[in-house]
């Protein structure tokens, strides 16, 4: 299996179709606005560092918003709102609600804007005129093919523990538990959704809201289920960390086996430390200053992002992390995923 490298990702944005509307750069000067779920998260925090830099670069004025917790819909809602009435050219978005958030974005589109999505794909993904992202499966298949290699013979009796996003169920925390799954070599029910699914070795799903102080408590409640977990899925590393921290206060923290996604330098840093066995790597950067680069070229002349060939999105790569490779499942050590983290 071949991860997408950062460089092929720059070099694969192409242009395709002219939109039937009038563009901004005719008329004044272009500007874009950035809807994130949160401004706390360091991959927020990191995403809005791209899109920053790339539009002083084009000479874009960029308006960004966020909500006040990982799930607050109603401000995202209304920051797409604000920006329709700026009169910007396109919105970059990482939706807390894939589904709930779509009505907005269509007022946006049918208003002109381009409305390109990060990292989070709405639901259906043609809501959005253009979707950047991870391949959130792919990620959440990597790090489940290594923790079902790591423990060889012992995965057909693994007890896992399923450290989820939210019970709204936004497609990246589907994405992500899915392919995790898939990838440890469990059957899945409904690839829509997660929870679903029949295999004994899964002992639970709890969410966490991606931060720390979640994924503790949703580690305490799995444990009290089951004390005899050895594998957690993890939606991010702050979940990681939280749960990590659960299992530290049961005397744990050294049998088990925990697994997430991001890349996040603070996430590189605990696989080094041992607190997370493997994680795979994103980069929020990339997509943020690609964002940009589309409402540009949209503002200008009309045109399009393409996807991905084979993909319904533009893939922004992935690559698993860890200091322990596993037989058969292609990773890059702890030292490459220093030099790519960020936050």
């Amino acid at each position: 299996m071949k991860t997408l490298k950062i460089g092929a990702a720059i070099g694969a944005l192409a242009v395709a179709l002219t939109a039937q509307t009038a563009f901004a750069g005719s008329h004044g000067k272009t500007s874009a606005c950035l809807i994130t779920k949160t401004d706390t998260n360091p991959f927020f925090v990191k995403m809005k560092e791209g899109a920053t830099a790339k539009a002083e670069e084009l000479g874009i004025e960029l308006k960004s918003y966020a909500g006040k917790i990982d799930g607050d819909s109603e401000s995202q809602v209304a920051a797409i709102e604000t920006c329709i009435a700026d009169g910007a050219s396109g919105i970059l978005i990482t939706a807390s609600d894939t589904k709930g958030i779509v009505p907005a974005v269509t007022q946006a589109r049918d208003a002109g804007l381009l409305v390109i999505a990060l990292d989070t794909p709405l639901e259906p993904i043609d809501s959005a005129d253009a979707t950047f992202a991870t391949d959130n499966f792919l990620a959440g298949e990597l790090i489940g093919q290594w923790a079902a290699a790591s423990l060889g013979d012992a995965a057909a009796d693994a007890r896992i523990a399923m450290l989820d996003l939210a019970v709204s169920q936004p497609s990246v925390g589907v994405l992500r538990d899915q392919g995790f799954l898939q990838g440890f070599g469990i059957d899945l029910g409904d690839p829509n959704r997660w929870g679903d699914e029949d295999d004994e070795r899964i002992v639970g799903n709890e969410v966490t809201a991606g931060n720390e102080e979640g994924g503790r408590t949703a580690m305490e409640n799995l444990l009290v289920k089951d004390p005899t977990i050895n594998v957690v899925y993890t939606i991010n590393e702050p979940a990681a960390a939280g749960a990590y921290e659960a299992l530290k206060a049961v005397g744990r923290e050294n049998d088990v086996l925990i697994v997430s996604v991001d890349g996040g330098c603070p996430g590189v840093q605990n696989v080094k430390d041992g607190v997370i066995g493997a994680t795979s790597q994103q980069y929020p950067l990339l997509m943020a200053s690609l964002g940009v680069e589309a409402i540009a070229a949209f503002a200008k002349d009309g045109t399009l992002p393409e996807n991905t060939p084979g993909k319904d999105f533009f893939d922004t790569g992935v690559a698993l992390v860890t200091a322990e490779p596993a037989d058969g499942v292609e990773s890059i050590d702890v030292a490459e995923g220093m030099d790519k983290c960020w936050g």
